[in-house]
């Protein structure tokens, strides 16, 4: 069958926009729920609970749901967990009118919210090379991800916007995003997978994922640099401390704080979109992450909000060049039948990682102040760049994608 019977750009543009719209959920919600926490609780471990509540379920579910991504239609696997998405902002609307006085119950909501994640994460990032040839697949993620870096960008600023005018439109405007979202997908064509029969247990086809991960170092050290990167570079987490204690801009600032890392994103997905990176990739990437802690450092120290916002936009446009060498990297060098499993590890180690470095960062803060909390974390990152060069090799050596590519 041809790449023109079997791929349309159309597919890939719906795919781009379903994950647009509820992207931008994410970051209004995460603005509304980052405020409003904090605004009851008035400390950074509660936003650091925030984190936790998501990570928790997401570490429990992410690679099981990676099996069941493997075995059943990844699309309604998708469509699905949107779905709880969306009840879950419904339930958060709920609870904003009714205004608690303890964050505990949007706490229960948000285990409810990281659990529809978990499946979220592997069935959506295994989509994609379904729907674009192999060839194409560096661009087209590069593409994808300037569209999720523009819902990045708008969704923290319109959060702010909106959570000015009420509870109301902010998670309206999300129940609406995870339910299209949910409806665009299960409309997608593209290439299938079918998987073959097998009698090996669910643990059995789990464990065989993180066995293959742990065969090739490029996906390990991939995944693992990317990690500890965004464990310990988790500045972003702080930034409603950041808006109102130190740099004092209210939650419209704190809106501009966190779509600056997303602008800088944008900006150089743009740029690997129209030249894409070809050479040296794995040198680039290591180079990406040391900028990324360099400007996390920067962030940290200043006191003075233009810098901060130029800090946060260089440490999103690193954070870009490393998430499209690794994702890239990733991506080809898995096999149609991993492709669930081996995403659930990576969301496991990744995805679920931002909450995680989210509850490290509220927990550090709490215990030796904001600021030094956000600087060791950059200095923690460049320490990693240069310990994971010496324990991958192979890693830091690959030249160009094609290096790593197996057959589709």
């Amino acid at each position: 069958m041809s790449d023109t019977t079997l791929y349309r750009d159309r597919d890939l543009y719906s795919f781009v926009g379903s994950r647009f719209i509820s992207s931008l959920a994410i970051q209004v919600q995460s603005v509304a729920i980052g405020w409003q926490v904090y605004d009851m609780e008035r400390t950074p471990l509660a936003l650091g609970l925030v984190g936790l509540c998501q990570f928790a379920p997401m570490f429990l579910l992410t690679l099981p749901a990676g099996d069941i991504t493997d075995r059943f239609n990844q699309r309604r696997v998708y469509s699905l967990s949107a779905g709880v998405q969306a009840v879950c902002s419904a339930l958060f609307l709920l609870l904003s009118l009714y205004r608690p006085h303890s964050a505990w119950m949007f706490y229960a909501v948000l285990v409810l919210f990281g659990a529809a994640r978990g499946f979220t994460g592997p069935s959506g990032s295994s989509l994609l090379p379904f729907l674009v040839p192999p060839k194409r697949l560096p661009k087209s993620m590069a593409f994808s991800s300037s569209f999720f870096t523009a819902a990045t960008i708008s969704g923290p600023a319109l959060g702010g916007f909106l959570y000015a005018l009420g509870p109301v439109p902010v998670y309206s405007l999300c129940i609406a995003g995870f339910v299209g979202a949910a409806l665009i997908v299960t409309q997608l064509g593209g290439r299938r997978f079918t998987p073959a029969a097998t009698e090996a247990s669910r643990a059995e086809r789990v464990a065989e994922g993180v066995r293959f991960v742990r065969s090739r170092p490029v996906v390990l050290g991939a995944i693992s640099l990317d990690l500890f990167a965004v464990l310990l570079g988790g500045a972003t987490a702080l930034l409603p401390v950041y808006a109102r204690d130190i740099l004092h801009v209210g939650p419209l600032g704190l809106g501009f704080l966190r779509s600056a890392p997303a602008a800088g994103a944008f900006s150089m997905a743009f740029f690997l979109t129209h030249w894409p990176i070809k050479t040296r990739v794995g040198t680039k990437m290591f180079a990406a992450v040391a900028v990324f802690g360099l400007a996390t450092i920067a962030f940290g120290l200043s006191v003075w909000f233009p810098l901060s916002l130029l800090a946060l936009f260089v440490l999103g446009a690193s954070d870009m060049v490393s998430v499209n060498i690794r994702s890239s990297l990733i991506q080809l060098s898995t096999p149609d039948s991993m492709r669930g499993r081996v995403s659930s590890v990576s969301m496991l180690f990744i995805g679920a990682s931002n909450e995680l470095g989210e509850f490290e960062s509220g927990t550090t803060a709490a215990l030796m102040g904001t600021v030094p909390a956000v600087v060791a974390g950059g200095i923690g990152t460049l320490l990693v760049v240069g310990l994971w060069m010496k324990l991958f090799p192979p890693l830091s050596g690959v030249n160009k994608f094609t290096d790593v590519a197996i057959p589709a």
